[in-house]
């Protein structure tokens, strides 16, 4: 499912409008990256959690050339998957 999909999707589901279902899809995820990009976290009950891990500098190496570089260290989203999630999809792989 990509994003257009979901707004066709809660467009339908609540009976609204596509230009609100997309306005409140825009609005929570722009909501998300915010919040991330401030380093809080974030954790939809059910679903999961998104984290923000921090990576350490690392020597790494240039795929074509061979050559050693140094890795700046970065921060980067991280999604835990919930409990309920986890079980709903091992059901649906099952059948």
């Amino acid at each position: 499912m990509n994003k257009s999909e979901l707004i066709e999707a809660l467009a339908e589901e609540v009976d609204i409008p596509h230009r609100e279902a997309s306005a409140v899809t825009n609005t929570i995820i722009d909501t998300m990256i915010e919040a991330l990009a401030k380093g809080d976290n974030i954790e939809i009950r059910g679903f999961g959690s998104f984290v923000i891990k921090h990576y350490r500098s690392y020597e790494g190496r240039n795929p074509k050339s061979g050559k050693k570089i140094e890795v700046s260290p970065k921060k980067l989203p991280f999604f835990k998957v919930g409990k309920e999630l986890r079980e709903q999809v091992n059901i649906v792989s099952k059948k």
